[in-house]
């Protein structure tokens, strides 16, 4: 035992359990904290501009390195602010652990200054928020908090620590390194499974969730070889399988190719692995009858909570996706199946589907992102919020390598930009490409500033068309020609990546695009590359005009 402050126990504890980033906004209720972090040079500190974009890039950080990210703020505005990176934690299974800094225990319960009660507040977007109050007992619950975040159903841990208690002088022994609890099938469950495969005539494998590994993804591709299963990624999972494998036939979320559709359709078994089967990946809960579904189900996840929530699954597994893929080693693949063929037909539509259409205006998307995917390598990372730009990417980009993805699943605007900051610290040897809008991009484009502190390197293509993308074609959708509230007025994105010091582009031709990516690769530091777009382009497959029309011509 050697006797520290809550501070320095902290912080030790942080090294035991392999913490490598701590992403943070100083606040002086942690002060003690960030004097412990002087004496750990081993854990690098990422001081950022604002709480929401420190949080989401722990989250990041928790994404790639399937540990818990971490994230450090102050409270009441500190917290309140971090809540945004919480939440997409939350429903995207993402191992994470907020630190917050608190008054102090003589305070509580007084509103005191920028006092909030943490468990109340947090209580729906965290796997577990709780206080600590005792400095001996800070070993023991960072090690659960470690734990929660890592165990089952990855997710979020909010940790208040008041600031009194982290001067306090506590002897107490360490903890233990956390290990992830890990859940297997049963071996009756996977005879089970390979009875049913047999049995079926038109089975898919629909992979998501967390966590996933390499070798669990390469276990999954063996296993859909062997048995020569059409394989389906789920919202902002594509990464889980190699979308140019023969097997693959592309992704459920937004405008999802009515070709797959039909096919999911047509299908009488469906093994789902690791996705909670949400309001994304089903078309607002109508692509599968409820309670159960037409098409047998065999539902693979780690929360035992999940497994019939909405759909009842005929074989329910409670096991990590991880585990459970490498599991599959021990079936043996069913001989000259039936289906043999479905899953090249089906990977044949997701290759019409992804031929991108002309578009409205100057820049040709489709060329810039044919440009992207023959000169960029496989282990580019690729980011992005929310908004309609990201839908090029999500359709006209091809996933090859786990990890190469960071999207929200919950559509949080912002998200992207903070996220490649992240994964360029994280990893620095991939290239890591940034997709933002521009109401999107201003959420979190103070960062630039973290970016350059960091030496982080990400290319952010800042999608302009002056306009809130996606709330105007739910305008025109829903109230055709009345706009309100989505005109945007912008500053010259070129400009303000040039006043932190990041290199600029301004791109608004089709031939401007190419030359502008190699120069920004070429300069070594963060980049922005705006691309001026024409409103009209509002997806692959529309304009604002030709969907106002439609939503008149429905109403007349």
């Amino acid at each position: 035992m050697t006797t520290r402050t809550g501070g320095q126990i902290l912080v030790d504890q942080l090294k035991i359990h392999g913490a490598d980033h701590v992403f943070c906004v100083p606040g002086e209720s942690y002060l003690a904290v960030l004097d412990a972090l002087y004496d750990a040079p081993e854990i690098k500190t990422v001081t950022c501009r604002q709480e929401g974009n420190a949080a989401m890039m722990a989250e990041a950080h928790g994404k790639l390195t399937n540990r818990p990210g971490i994230c450090m703020v102050t409270r009441g505005p500190g917290a309140t602010n971090a809540s945004a990176g919480l939440h997409v934690a939350m429903q995207d299974a993402t191992p994470m652990i907020l630190f917050i800094g608190q008054v102090a225990r003589d305070q509580i319960e007084r509103e005191a200054f920028q006092e909030i009660d943490y468990r109340r507040m947090f209580g729906q977007v965290t796997k577990w928020t709780a206080q600590i109050d005792d400095a001996a007992r800070l070993p023991e619950l960072i090690a659960r908090a470690f734990r929660v975040a890592t165990s089952g159903r990855p997710g979020p841990v909010a940790i208040a620590l008041p600031e009194d208690m982290l001067t306090e002088m506590a002897e107490v022994d360490d903890a233990l390194p956390f290990a992830p609890l890990e859940s297997w099938p049963g071996p009756a469950q996977l005879v089970q499974l390979r009875e049913m495969l047999a049995a079926a005539r038109r089975p898919m494998l629909l992979l998501g969730g967390a966590p996933w590994d390499e070798a669990s993804v390469a276990a999954i591709q063996t296993f859909a070889e062997a048995n020569h299963l059409p394989v389906i990624t789920t919202f902002r999972r594509a990464d889980r399988f190699d979308n140019a494998h023969p097997l693959y036939a592309g992704d459920l979320g937004i405008g999802p190719n009515p070709k797959l559709l039909k096919t999911i359709e047509a299908a009488d078994l469906l093994l789902v692995i690791g996705a909670r089967l949400t309001e994304m990946t089903t078309g607002g809960y109508t692509l599968f009858d409820i309670p159960v579904p037409r098409q047998t189900l065999i539902h693979v996840h780690p929360d035992p909570e999940e497994l019939g929530r909405v759909y009842h699954p005929v074989l329910a597994i409670n096991a990590t996706p991880r585990e459970f893929a490498k599991s599959l080693s021990a079936l043996e693949p069913v001989s000259n199946p039936v289906w043999q063929g479905t899953g090249e037909a089906a990977h044949a539509d997701y290759t019409e589907w992804q031929v991108c259409p002309a578009n409205p205006g100057d820049i040709q998307l489709g060329t810039v992102m044919a440009w992207l995917e023959a000169n960029m390598p496989v282990e580019t990372i690729y980011t992005n919020g929310a908004g309609n730009f990201s839908v090029w990417l999500h359709r006209f980009h091809r996933y090859r390598r786990l990890g190469t993805e960071l999207a929200p699943t919950s559509g949080s605007m912002g998200y992207g930009f903070p996220a490649a900051v992240a994964a360029s610290i994280v990893k620095p040897g991939s290239p890591v490409v940034c997709f933002a809008g521009d109401g999107d991009f201003l959420m979190s484009g103070q960062d630039l500033a973290t970016a350059m502190a960091a030496g982080a390197k990400p290319i952010t293509i800042v999608f302009n068309n002056g306009i809130l993308g996606t709330i105007r074609m739910h305008q025109e959708n829903h109230y055709p020609g009345r706009i309100s509230a989505t005109d945007l007025v912008n500053p010259d994105f070129a400009a303000y990546a040039r006043a932190f010091g990041a290199h600029g582009e301004t791109v608004a031709t089709t031939a401007e695009f190419a030359p502008a990516m190699e120069r920004a690769l070429a300069s070594g530091r963060a980049a922005v590359i705006e691309l001026k777009l024409d409103p009209q382009a509002i997806t692959p497959r529309t304009t604002l005009d030709k969907l106002r029309q439609a939503a008149l011509d429905k109403r007349s």
